[in-house]
């Protein structure tokens, strides 16, 4: 299957506030046992009505996660749809995870460009990277995910670990260049979700438990699309966890949100992590104008791909529109979190602060962290609130989910769904 199959990413997810509404209301009804049973099945590009899809719209915040869940909690008892309810959660909980430990965000990223230098691109494994990259390597199953991916900037949730699991334990491959290959593909590509879960395919992330791609398994899941028998000869027969690290992250505090007193003159900065950032606010600010971000800080350059940079420019602008005429101030876009420009508009607004939605742990932190740094001096300060869905949510990310899981209930209590 070429790229030309399958449909444009901007088509399939219309950049906008308004199509990720929908997108909620027409699978809503479908969030209960129906999902629970059918979730876990890939049955191809073009067919995937039983997932919701929403996660470009929830990486971004088009729409919240918050949003997300009552909607299903209008059709649906919290039992009833638990399965939804606990994948919408599981974004929540790799941000906690990785916000009391960002070194693992940063190793990561060393760990990408040391094997992209030079002499590490002379070793044995580089045929096989540019191979798997180019969806050549015959193993049928991931060459399609291949192709569906760079055309569509999407794979279904299985999909994603299977090919994860053939990268590093059949392909033998580093798993920081697969989780890099996600990052550059996919139009959802979250910094918490991608690069954890990677590292729990490969057995870092719970140390020695690893996820095995198993042909039967993706034969039953993919609607017999491939064959068991000859993914059987082709898989690896096992999945033995990757050397990494010993030492375990040590977990640090989640840094406390800034405060701004009631009255205070703003700008408001949205950003590719918040496009809704305007309800994280604290009651009785002054908003003087909304500033939109297309893209990330020159020394945090993000989106990490073609895909995602179209989304999300598109997006910004669809957010400027929004929050101009829900808060009822002048609302622009600029192409990057650039210190200089961003000062200049604060001080058109007459605002000596620029307020910001919080980014978790990844590339908008650390632009946010670099615009923070060239701000100071300039006359205008750069404050960081956090919403309520986070605050309640992150510190409860210690361990695995599956503790994590077990506070889903009041968690749903303190955002007034339940």
């Amino acid at each position: 299957m070429t790229n030309a199959d399958h449909p444009d990413p901007l088509d399939l997810f219309p950049p906008s506030r308004e199509a990720g509404l929908q997108r909620m209301a027409d699978f809503a009804p479908r969030a209960g046992r129906k999902y629970a049973s059918s979730r876990n099945t890939d049955p191809g590009p073009g067919r995937k009505d039983n997932v919701s899809q929403l996660s470009p719209y929830i990486r971004h915040r088009l729409v919240t996660e918050r949003e997300v869940v009552e909607a299903v909690l209008d059709e649906f008892a919290p039992s009833t749809a638990e399965k939804f309810i606990q994948e919408v959660l599981w974004r929540t909980y790799w941000k906690g995870w990785l916000q009391m430990r960002p070194q693992v965000w940063h190793d990561f990223l060393d760990e990408r460009d040391r094997l992209r230098e030079p002499g590490e691109l002379n070793n044995g494994w580089t045929k096989a990277w540019q191979e798997a990259e180019a969806g050549r390597t015959g193993i049928a199953c991931f060459d399609d995910w291949v192709a569906e991916l760079k055309a569509t900037g999407y794979l279904h949730n299985h999909a994603r670990m299977w090919f994860a699991s053939i990268w590093i334990f059949t392909l033998k491959l580093p798993w920081a260049l697969g989780a890099d290959f996600f990052l550059r593909h996919l139009v959802d590509a979250d910094p918490a979700s991608n690069t954890l879960g990677w590292r729990w395919v490969a057995g870092i992330q719970t140390p020695g438990k690893t996820y095995k791609a198993r042909a039967s398994n993706i034969a039953r899941y993919t609607d017999g699309r491939y064959d068991a028998d000859r993914l059987g000869q082709q898989l690896a027969s096992d999945a033995e966890p990757v050397e990494d690290d010993p030492q375990r992250p040590e977990r640090q505090p989640i840094a406390s949100p800034d405060t701004v007193e009631a009255g205070t003159r703003c700008l408001l900065l949205l950003h590719g992590d918040d496009l809704r950032g305007h309800e994280a606010l604290p009651h009785g600010l002054d908003i003087g104008g909304v500033t939109v971000a297309r893209a990330g800080h020159a020394d945090a350059p993000w989106p990490f791909g073609d895909k995602a940079r179209a989304f999300v420019a598109r997006a910004a602008d669809n957010a400027a529109e929004v929050a101009r005429d829900e808060l009822g101030v002048d609302a622009t876009t600029i192409d990057a979190l650039d210190a200089e420009e961003l000062a200049e508009r604060a001080n058109a607004a007459g605002a000596a602060v620029i307020v910001t939605p919080d980014a978790p742990v990844g590339p908008i932190d650390d632009g946010l962290r670099a615009l923070d740094e060239a701000l100071r001096g300039s006359g205008v300060d750069l404050k960081r609130v956090r919403r309520e869905w986070d605050t309640n949510a992150w510190p409860h990310a210690t361990k695995g989910f599956f503790p994590f899981k077990k506070t889903i209930p009041e968690l749903l209590e303190q955002a007034g769904l339940t």
